[in-house]
């Protein structure tokens, strides 16, 4: 294992101890340690991973281009691809590419999604000639319709379709169905990184390509350095830009390089504000983000533009320290120019080659070239008075380029890659990867932990002294003893006043949910049991009963079968109404009595008293009361139920409207005949009356009945009750003196005992604290050293404890008993 591999593992453990000895402290566990997991992660990793995110065609491949001085990626003035490449450090006889190819089934959805975008008829097979034919010819007409392909962004993806499908049928012997094929240079038959960078850069081949790997020799790569390019933020495949998102959001990344294109476009567009967002929302990045507007010689041509991109930056960037303003295009190739001679025409034989392409003995005009006499001509740039250069117009761009550089030389060349911004760039991002990079990561590590570490050292702080402040003696420890126990018993009495209290607000708030299941249920009992009476009610035995009381008559009015009615129906109701008022009151007091042995007052009560003080006794008194009480209710409440409603003879109401019928059916005859026959219309006329009267019991009347009896025998209980605990002193003080001895001898043991825990893990957290610090000093981050707990224990020895060589806390067994304090 190398050095930093072990530093980095030594590190790793001597934090998670940490967050370990905070884990144990129930009082401290709440604490959110995810921020301190991501600093460290950063701080330990082996890799730095920075990713270049931005739109198509703001410049990120060529920035990249430009930094590494090495034409490794794409660049297209218009869509580029969906590839995402990495780039790697490598010695120099190890310098390769491994590639990674898209599926054919991939590249079918990529092709279906670009069809819709575009209007075609969706992709049947890509493997048919024709049907590829036709899709070429439909882009062609889309690209002359548009002007070129850097026009509109309908342009932009017929011209990704025209390289996806050229790509597929060029390299279709390494496309796998399903799978991704991966291959490395030497399949290719590459001798160099140059060869295979060169066919990877082609936008036919990058456009199937899935992933580009790069290990490249570059100093900017050391340490772990890793730079990612991904697909544009307004990728026209959907996925492709999700891609890049993904990657930003992935704890692997640790900073991002937003290349922005205000400098051309004028404003940021809604993607970049949502890539800004996106990048402040990864904890693992931080403020490790450098905004890089690039293009920055649109505006030497354009004063509204400089001066908007100006505007942009001193406001919503002018508390942002890492803002540069860069031509990639300019830097980069005004680096590879400078190894270029008159010999090869300054690059136009060689770096421009292809694209300088001779046909008809005229020759295109590669960008760069047209950019670079811009510059010259009118981006007042360069003094006059060092830099004599004229742009004429008789001769070609390619002319012009030639006989300015073998006029000027290097000289205009390195004030031009001075003028684009990239050598500033570069030292910037080297300075901050070679010299700020890993004091950074450190002080993010520090900064996290810095609040962790007092909490824990209050803690520690607070327990030392509440225990060193202990009596040592046994005599001095039953002094102490007594002297709390008046006010542990008014304690005691509190607790005990303020836990009823609760029950009976919750229970007259109807919070109480185990006290409304079962009021519900009583409810539900009534409703269910008048149901039961009216459907089974019997005029016969009404009229059986009526004729009993009254021997001299043969017959008996239909008011007498009411009252018959009224008597029996209001009786019955009460028997349901008072069983389950009994049986609430039970359930009640059962929960309230396992919940008040469940306390700590009710504990504490038996360790002062050797008994509750007569709290269960008391207990149920009251709810003997309550529940005679409840009884007494339901009778006067089913009691008013033998009279009838108030409205009940109203005229206009329906109950008078039914008794004038069922009496107009009763009068047929003075048989009971007559009775029996009206027999459905009475029960309807009792439903009539007696489902309101029932109604207003179960769903108003009698629950505040409850509430207020309730209410008024427990809060004086709790009072009562209160008071006698207080009044028990003598026996508390009798009682605590026949035990105390044991208990104060156990108490000192004990606090010795957690007196030397703590002592071992304040030891514990000093030794761990102390080599981070050692980290960190060697850092020279002296501001940012974690705080140690002094003047507590001195010299101390670790339970079950090591140190390995540098200095690391390692502990068996001290973990096991540090929750016990």
């Amino acid at each position: 294992m190398s050095d930093l591999s072990l530093h980095s593992q030594n590190l790793k453990e001597q934090v998670e101890y940490i967050l370990h000895l905070l884990d144990q402290e129930p009082r401290l566990r709440s604490y959110d340690i995810t921020p301190v997991q991501t600093s460290l992660n950063k701080a330990i990793s082996p890799r730095f991973e920075i990713v270049f995110a931005g739109a198509f065609s703001a410049g990120k491949s060529m920035l990249i281009n430009a930094l590494l001085e090495r034409e490794l990626l794409y660049s297209a003035e218009g869509h580029a691809t969906g590839t995402e490449c990495k780039i790697e450090y490598a010695e120099v006889d190890q310098e390769r590419v491994v590639l990674t190819f898209l599926s054919e089934a991939e590249i079918r959805d990529q092709a279906i999604s670009l069809c819709k975008q575009l209007g075609f008829k969706t992709v049947a097979n890509i493997n048919q000639t024709d049907v590829i034919n036709l899709l070429n010819q439909g882009c062609e007409a889309i690209l002359q319709q548009e002007g070129g392909e850097s026009k509109s962004e309908r342009a932009k993806q017929a011209k990704a379709l025209m390289l996806l499908l050229e790509g597929y049928v060029v390299n279709h012997q390494h496309i796998h169905t399903v799978n991704n094929a991966t291959y490395s240079m030497a399949q290719f038959n590459f001798t160099n990184l140059k060869e295979a960078a060169s066919y990877a850069r082609r936008g036919s081949n990058s456009a199937v390509l899935k992933r580009i790997e790069y290990y490249c020799n570059h100093s900017l790569l050391q340490d772990g350095n890793v730079i990612i390019d991904t697909p544009g933020i307004d990728a026209p495949v959907e996925k492709d830009a999700l891609l890049t998102y993904q990657k930003i959001q992935h704890p692997d990344t640790s900073a991002v390089v937003c290349v922005l294109k205000p400098a051309s476009a004028g404003d940021m567009t809604k993607e970049e504000t949502e890539l800004l967002e996106t990048t402040r929302g990864n904890g693992g990045i931080r403020d490790r983000v450098f905004y890089v507007f690039n293009r920055i010689d649109e505006t030497w041509y354009n004063a509204q533009l400089r001066q908007r991109l100006e505007d942009l930056i001193n406001g919503q960037f002018r508390d942002t320290k890492r803002v540069y303003k860069t031509s990639g295009l300019l830097g980069f190739y005004g680096s590879q120019i400078k190894q270029t001679s008159e010999k090869d025409r300054f690059g136009l034989d060689s770096i421009f080659a292809a694209s300088v392409k001779a046909l008809d003995g005229r020759e295109e005009t590669p960008q760069f070239v047209n950019e670079f006499n811009r510059y010259c001509a009118n981006s007042g740039k360069l003094s006059g008075s060092k830099f004599r250069v004229s742009v004429n117009s008789f001769e070609t761009p390619n002319e012009n380029f030639v006989r300015i550089l073998s006029e000027q030389g290097m000289p205009l060349i390195n004030q031009l890659i001075q003028d684009s911004g990239i050598e500033e760039f570069r030292t910037a991002i080297t300075r901050y990867l070679t010299e700020e990079k890993r004091p950074q990561l450190f002080h993010s590590l520090a900064e996290d932990l810095q609040d962790i570490c007092i909490k824990l050292k209050k803690h520690y702080e607070a327990v030392y002294r509440d225990l060193d402040s202990q009596p040592r003696e046994i005599e001095t420890m039953k002094l102490h003893e007594l002297q709390r126990l008046n006010q542990q018993l008014q304690q005691v009495a509190k607790d005990f006043t303020q836990h009823i209290t609760e029950e009976v607000n919750q229970v007259i708030n109807n919070t109480c949910n185990n006290f409304e299941t079962d009021f519900r249920q009583l409810q539900s009992r009534m409703i269910r049991r008048l149901d039961e009476l009216l459907d089974t009610f019997s005029v016969a035995e009404a009229y059986r009963r009526a004729t009993l009381s009254h021997p001299r008559n043969a017959t008996a009015p239909l008011i007498a079968i009411l009252v018959e009615a009224f008597y029996y129906l209001a009786n019955q109701l009460e028997d349901i109404l008072i069983l389950s008022s009994q049986e609430l009151v039970a359930n009640l007091f059962q929960q309230l009595m396992e919940k008040i042995r469940k306390s700590d007052y009710y504990r504490q009560l038996y360790r002062l008293l050797g008994h509750d003080g007569g709290i269960e006794q008391e207990i149920k008194i009251v709810e003997k009361q309550v529940s005679q009480a409840l009884v007494s209710a339901a009778s006067v409440e089913c009691d008013r139920f033998v009279r009838e409603s108030p409205r009940f003879y109203d005229e206009g109401t329906f109950s008078i409207y039914q008794f004038r019928q069922t009496l107009q059916q009763t009068s047929q005859g003075y048989d009971c005949e007559s009775m029996l026959e009206a027999e459905p219309a009475i029960r309807q006329l009792l439903k009539l009356d007696f489902e309101p009267k029932v109604s207003q019991t179960i769903r108003k009347s009698f629950r505040q009945t409850i509430n207020q009896i309730f209410k008024n025998k427990l809060l004086e209980i709790a009072d009562k009750q209160a008071e006698n605990i207080l009044q028990q002193y003598p026996h508390a003080r009798n009682y605590l003196e026949t035990t105390l001895e044991q208990e104060a001898e156990e108490k000192i043991l004990n606090n010795q005992r957690l007196l030397s825990l703590v002592t071992q893990k304040i030891a514990a957290y000093n030794l761990a604290i102390s080599s981070i610090n050692t980290y960190l000093q060697s850092m020279h981050l002296n501001e940012s050293l974690l705080p140690l707990i002094n003047n507590y224990g001195g010299e101390l020895e670790i339970v079950d404890s090591r140190l390995t060589s540098n200095g690391f806390l390692v502990s068996d067994g001290l973990i096991d008993v540090v929750a016990e304090i």
